[in-house]
């Protein structure tokens, strides 16, 4: 029993010496230092919160040390002296651009203690240039990088890296560079930007290689400097490995960020870069103005406030806003105009989504990231402006969710603004005709004919009074974040109490979506059913209701469309984009309903109530074909007509210009 108890404890001894050796031969990775509890620190050396270790800040004729407490054992076989290490450092001038002195030391010292030593050029290592090689404590090896050119030494210009055995005196040195593996060539470092440089010292027992590379560049292929040296002659059979630094006169933050060490070169551990801790930059330079540059600077910007102060002036009493005493009764619906200013950075062009000859559409962000668009309209005129903002209030007051909803106005001199809700999407219109949008697939198409078919169906039987649009197109229909129809612009809307005989109003529209009875009868539902059949056959067959550029066959949306139904080929009709994903019932149900609302006589046509059901399939189509009177009769309202009837009886009303700028629109595409 007493024999197994032996034997158990002399197999755990063997299991721990070999743990040891083997810990020792894999060596130590630090990605940081506040789990540092191994690292011996001397002089100023301190690890700041964060793990950044500073071996010395920017004081005169300091000193700072830190090592790895546990010795590596050199036995003086050449096959024991191997070792590698993997380092990141910074020196930090006190002030960008600055000189800094005197550089870091990565040492290899029989003992832990140098407090012998000196600052300035003796790096915190070395005591004088001449240490006694028969001492124990000059058996040294030291890889500096040095900031600051000694004369005495005979040394390169600053700053240089440095291979110092027990001496100050380099054996060898280098100008900081390293060997760029894709340009082939060496690229110079300046050791004292401030930034992270790493160091990597490799010894395989008969050659000494140091490198340098900035933080982003992984190690070079070639070498800084390559010595063959026996350090047999040098280490002692305990050896502890670390780092030193020194301030002089000229000063310097020095830090080590990580390090990592081993004894063989496989068993080197990586460094994690993306964990080291930040480096304080070095702070910038200031400097003094002198008392002439500092008055003219004072006198400039005394300049400068009064030119500022009578802009000011000038741009407030020309652009105030125009306030009226019959306007506090609107007033949760008016917004200032200094916050529309704010909500999109000044008008400005990045803001600017749409342009017509009507206005111009910004997207604003409010307080509480509120997105909404402002249209700004031009008016030169007061009569009827009372009339026309009780309208855009009461189309606040309008609910469904298929309309985009007006949330109020500004007023100012010239100008009017319109403020509504923000669709992301923007309009119809540009997904129809702009080859750099993707085209909608059918089910995206009807399911947005069903909405805004929805919304004036609401419009004509749902709301408070009957509200006419008379504008109704593609570019009139907005696309919110899902994709869903909403009907906007509401400046030709007209309102009407339920019942009430719809009295004759002036034509306006574009042209093409304008019903034939405009110009005689004036508007009705039944003048916005027509449009909407017109807007049906855009939306369906990928072109506008007049192409004047075609020829005379195919130049009216509604003729061709009639045609090709008369010729058994009405699908024909449909757009080519759509290829094959669409459902042939369903296209053809729409360009028959789009043929029904726009037919000639105007008793003819369905209610939007009717036609919302038609496209839900509550309802059946009517009996009825290509040659049924009215079906097809397309008869353009032309511009000579609307200038003779439409233009004489606006020429007192306030809004002659909207009508004006929204035919023209209309008539330009």
């Amino acid at each position: 029993m007493a024999f197994r108890l032996h034997l158990v404890l002399i197999i755990s001894c063997v299991h721990l010496i070999c743990l040891s050796s083997q810990q020792q031969e894999t060596g130590f990775v630090y990605n940081g230092f506040e789990q540092a509890a191994d690292i011996f620190m001397g002089g100023f050396a301190r690890i700041l919160p964060g793990g950044l270790l500073q071996l010395t800040n920017t004081t005169e004729l300091q000193t700072g040390h830190a090592f790895y407490k546990q010795p590596f054992d050199f036995d003086q076989s050449s096959s024991s002296l191997s070792f590698f290490t993997h380092f990141v450092c910074a020196l930090v001038p006190p002030k960008l651009g600055a000189d800094g002195g005197h550089g870091i030391a990565f040492v290899v010292s029989p003992s832990m203690d140098l407090s012998h030593a000196l600052a300035t050029q003796y790096m915190g290592v070395f005591s004088n240039p001449t240490n006694a090689t028969s001492s124990s404590s000059s058996h040294l090896l030291a890889i500096e990088l040095d900031t600051v050119k000694t004369i005495e030494y005979n040394e390169l210009e600053k700053p240089h890296v440095g291979i110092d055995l027990n001496s100050p005196i380099s054996v060898e040195s280098a100008l900081p560079s390293y060997f760029s593996n894709t340009l082939k060539k060496n690229i110079s470092i300046n050791l004292l930007s401030g930034k992270p440089i790493q160091v990597w010292v490799d010894y395989d027992g008969s050659s000494l290689n140091v490198s340098l590379a900035p933080i982003e560049i992984k190690k070079p292929d070639q070498p800084l400097m390559s010595r063959s040296i026996n350090l047999s002659e040098i280490f002692q059979d305990k050896m502890y490995v670390g780092f030193s630094a020194s301030t002089g006169n000229l000063l310097s933050n020095h830090y080590i960020l990580g390090w990592s060490f081993s004894r063989s070169k496989e068993l080197l551990q990586a460094l994690d870069l993306s964990k080291l801790p930040l480096v304080p930059p070095p702070r910038e330079e200031k400097k003094e103005l002198s008392p002439l540059l500092i008055g003219l600077i004072i006198l400039l910007v005394i300049l400068v406030l009064v030119v500022l102060g009578r802009v000011y002036l000038y741009r407030r009493n020309k652009y105030a806003e125009v306030r009226e005493s019959w306007e506090k009764e609107y007033g949760p619906h008016r917004f200032s105009y200094k916050s529309l200013y704010k909500a999109t950075k000044g008008f400005g062009r990045d803001c600017r989504v749409g342009k017509g000859g009507f206005g111009e559409v910004y997207k604003g962000i409010l307080p509480l990231s509120r997105q909404i668009a402002v249209k700004r309209l031009s008016h030169d005129a007061e009569q009827g402006m009372k009339q026309f903002v009780a309208e855009v209030v009461t189309m606040g007051s309008l609910q469904h969710r298929n309309l985009v909803p007006l949330l109020g106005y500004c007023r100012r001199k010239g100008e009017l603004l319109l403020v509504s809700e923000y669709m992301p999407n923007g309009s119809l219109d540009q997904y129809l005709f702009n080859n750099q949008n993707p085209s909608p697939s059918w089910l995206q198409r009807i399911s947005i004919l069903k909405d805004i078919a929805s919304a004036l169906s609401y419009l004509h039987t749902g709301a408070t009074q009957v509200v006419l649009h008379r504008d109704i197109k593609a570019s009139n229909v907005m696309l919110d974040s899902n994709f869903n129809g909403r009907l906007g612009d509401f400046g030709m809307a007209k309102f009407y109490d339920h019942g009430a005989n719809l009295s004759a109003t002036a034509a306006v529209g574009t042209i093409g979506y304008m019903a034939p009875e405009l110009i005689t009868m004036g508007t009705s539902t039944k003048t916005d059913v027509y449009a909407f059949g017109a807007f049906l056959l855009e939306v369906t067959c990928g072109r506008r209701p007049m192409e004047p550029e075609l020829s005379v066959e195919h130049k009216y949306l509604v003729k061709w469309v009639c045609e090709c139904w008369k010729s058994a080929s009405l699908l024909e009709a449909r757009d080519p984009r759509l290829g094959r994903d669409f459902s042939a019932e369903e296209v053809e149900l729409v360009l028959k309903l789009g043929l029904l609302c726009t037919n000639a006589v105007p008793e003819s046509r369905p209610a939007m109530a009717q036609v919302v059901q038609y496209l839900n399939l509550d309802l059946p189509l009517p009996d009825f074909s290509p040659y049924t009177p009215g079906i097809g009769a397309f008869m353009p309202v032309s511009m000579e007509a609307l200038s003779a009837i439409v233009f004489p009886s606006l020429r007192n009303s306030s809004f002659s210009m909207f009508v004006t700028h929204t035919i023209l629109e209309g008539h330009g595409r």
